[in-house]
């Protein structure tokens, strides 16, 4: 089934991009593959540019960003929607990482509902061309990465759908040490929200969401803090004693998992399991053919 774009994101992101599902939703072998505009089968996770740009299908990475006001914006993907439950993800160890359902010891797994929420409360995703390395320590958590495109949620209105690509304008940033690894969780609005301009100040984006979303950010602690503990898991804890750090802070953290993933797709530093096989980056040894990406696709059973 190929899903076309219905005028999902903002600014016209989606407009650029469309996917293809194989296999049956709520299945171990559901998948979501990505096309850009031109009907190229790319991965999400290295082919759609980290930073939001009029060119962004032939500079990868867009060495135009787009800005509104005076903020640059960023392509998320979506891949959770807000108040569904199930844990959809960008496959990393699979080739063109189309979203899938994760799977942990045979069964798929969903998120419990934390007392008042009902499943994710933010649209969850990802920001591409980021990664996590587990080999690199942060000097701010004294925890290496994740080893996964470094995680977004986005706080607007719209309830929006698994594999759709939003341009975002980042908030803030949460320190996550999930199981001895650094988890950071970037906080971030659509840019064609009805609040994201009301979120304005220089430094203050964090006050303003206080201001304008009250409680948004306390049941996003306590979230991240408890969804683990229906499954028999201790809970969280937070760097900066779960303090939200300022837009600034943020994108830092965003420009060094850029560096992290750049280093990575031109194998200056081992993945491991990661797959890196991309259509549009430029330079990458792991750059493969269209027909090629067509195979792997193609060789995805379909139900």
């Amino acid at each position: 089934l190929l899903l076309a774009a219905r005028g999902w994101g903002c600014l016209g992101a989606m407009s650029r991009y469309s996917t293809e599902q194989r296999g049956r939703p709520n299945s171990p072998d559901y998948r979501l593959y990505f096309k850009n505009a031109d009907g190229k089968y790319i991965s999400p996770f290295h082919d759609i540019p980290l930073f939001a740009g009029s060119k962004e299908d032939k500079e990868i990475p867009a060495k135009r960003s787009k800005t509104t006001g005076s903020e640059v914006l960023f392509n998320m993907i979506v891949e959770v929607p807000r108040w569904t439950n199930a844990k959809m993800e960008i496959a990393t160890e699979e080739p063109l990482n189309p979203i899938k359902h994760d799977v942990k010891k045979g069964k798929l797994r969903y998120v419990a509902n934390i007392f008042p929420h009902k499943g994710y409360i933010w649209n969850y995703g990802a920001l591409p061309q980021t990664w996590e390395d587990p080999s690199h320590m942060d000097n701010v958590t004294g925890c290496c990465g994740d080893n996964d495109p470094i995680d977004v949620c986005e706080i607007g209105s719209k309830v929006r759908s698994s594999g759709e690509i939003v341009q975002v304008k980042v908030l803030g940033v949460l320190a996550l040490v999930d199981e001895g690894e650094t988890d950071w969780k970037i906080i971030a609005i659509s840019a064609d929200d009805p609040e994201a301009q009301k979120i304005h100040g220089k430094y203050l984006y964090i006050d303003d969401v206080k201001k304008h979303k009250p409680g948004y950010l306390e049941a996003t602690i306590d979230w991240f803090q408890l969804y683990k503990v229906p499954d028999g898991k201790p809970e969280n804890h937070f760097a900066f004693n779960g303090e939200f750090k300022n837009k600034d802070f943020a994108v830092e953290i965003i420009k060094s998992t850029h560096e992290h993933w750049k280093a990575l797709l031109h194998k200056k530093i081992d993945g491991g399991t990661i797959k890196c096989t991309n259509v549009l980056v430029s330079g990458s040894p792991f750059c493969c053919s269209e027909e090629d990406a067509r195979s792997i696709v193609q060789s995805v059973r379909i139900f």
